[in-house]
C-alpha cells in the first residue's frame, strides 16, 4: 500500500514504474511527449488512444487518480488561456450556441488542453513515482549539464521547506484573526511573500556558507544508479513505443 512520502509530489510505491530507473523514465516520458506533440490536431481519436495509455501506465503505477487531479490544477492557467482562444482568434467564426467563436481558436484551444493534459499527467506520473535522490541521479546519469542537475537538486530539497515555512506564515496569520477576502488583503499577502523571500535568501545563504565549510567546490557527487536489466529496457519502452502505434495507425492510409 502506497502512500505520500519524503516530497510533496513522490508517492512511496513498489510497483513497477517505481522500480524503474530514473533515466528511462525520463527518457520514456520525452519520447512519448514528442509523439504526442508531433500528432496532428484534427486525429482525435489518436489522442484518445494517448489518455488510455496513459491511464493504464497509472493503474501499473498503483497511484491513486485523485492523488494526480489534485496535483494537476499547475494546468490552470493554460486551460484558462486556451477556453479564451475561440474568443480572441481570428478567421472565419462557427456558431455555437448563442456565440459566434473562431474556428482557428477552437482547434487551437483542443489542441493546447488534449496535448498540455496528457504532457503534465505524463509528468506528474514521473513525479510521483520517482524519489528526488533518483530523480537526481538519473539525470547525472543522461550526462545533464551539472549546473542544471545541482539547480534541480537544490529545488527538490528545499521546495519542501519553503511550504513548511508558508504553512507556518499562513497559520500565524490565521492566529491573528485576518482573512484572505477582498482587496485590502493583498497588502498583508505582499508583506508576507516579501518576509518568504528575505528568508528564504537568508537560509539560501546560510546553506551555501555550510556547504563551503564542509567542502563544497562547485559540484554535486555522483550518486550510484541502479543497474538497468532487460526487463526494465521492455518496461520503459511500452508506453512510448504503444503511442508510436497509436500514432502511425492515426495518420498511416
Amino acid at each position: 500500500m502506497g502512500a505520500p512520502h519524503g516530497h510533496l509530489l513522490h508517492y512511496h510505491g513498489h510497483s513497477v514504474v517505481h522500480r524503474l530507473p530514473a533515466h528511462l523514465k525520463v527518457l520514456a516520458l520525452l519520447a512519448f511527449v514528442i509523439v504526442v506533440v508531433a500528432t496532428p490536431a484534427r486525429e482525435v481519436a489518436a489522442f484518445g488512444g494517448y489518455a488510455l495509455l496513459l491511464a493504464g501506465a497509472v493503474v501499473v503505477s498503483r497511484v491513486p487518480p485523485g492523488y494526480l487531479l489534485v496535483r494537476m490544477v499547475v494546468e490552470v492557467p493554460f486551460v484558462v488561456f486556451a477556453l479564451l482562444m475561440p474568443v480572441i482568434a481570428t478567421g472565419p467564426r462557427v456558431p455555437v450556441g448563442p456565440f459566434s467563436l473562431s474556428e482557428a481558436g477552437l482547434w487551437g484551444a483542443w489542441t493546447l488542453l488534449a496535448k498540455g493534459t496528457l504532457g503534465v499527467a505524463a509528468s506528474l506520473l514521473l513525479a510521483t513515482t520517482t524519489e528526488p535522490r533518483g530523480l537526481v541521479a538519473g539525470l547525472q546519469r543522461l550526462r545533464l549539464p551539472p549546473a542544471l542537475v545541482q539547480i534541480l537538486a537544490f529545488m527538490l530539497r528545499y521546495l519542501e521547506v519553503v511550504a513548511a515555512e508558508m504553512s507556518r506564515m499562513r497559520t500565524a496569520r490565521a492566529s491573528r484573526g485576518f482573512s484572505a477576502r477582498g482587496p485590502a488583503a493583498w497588502r498583508v499577502l505582499a508583506r508576507s511573500a516579501g518576509a518568504l523571500f528575505i528568508r528564504s535568501y537568508e537560509r539560501g545563504e546560510r546553506v551555501h556558507l555550510a556547504m563551503l565549510s564542509r567542502g563544497y567546490q562547485g559540484s554535486l557527487p555522483q550518486l550510484g544508479a541502479a543497474a538497468v536489466t532487460g526487463r526494465d529496457l521492455a518496461a520503459a519502452v511500452a508506453l512510448p513505443a504503444a503511442a508510436g502505434l497509436v500514432l502511425a495507425a492515426a495518420v498511416l492510409p
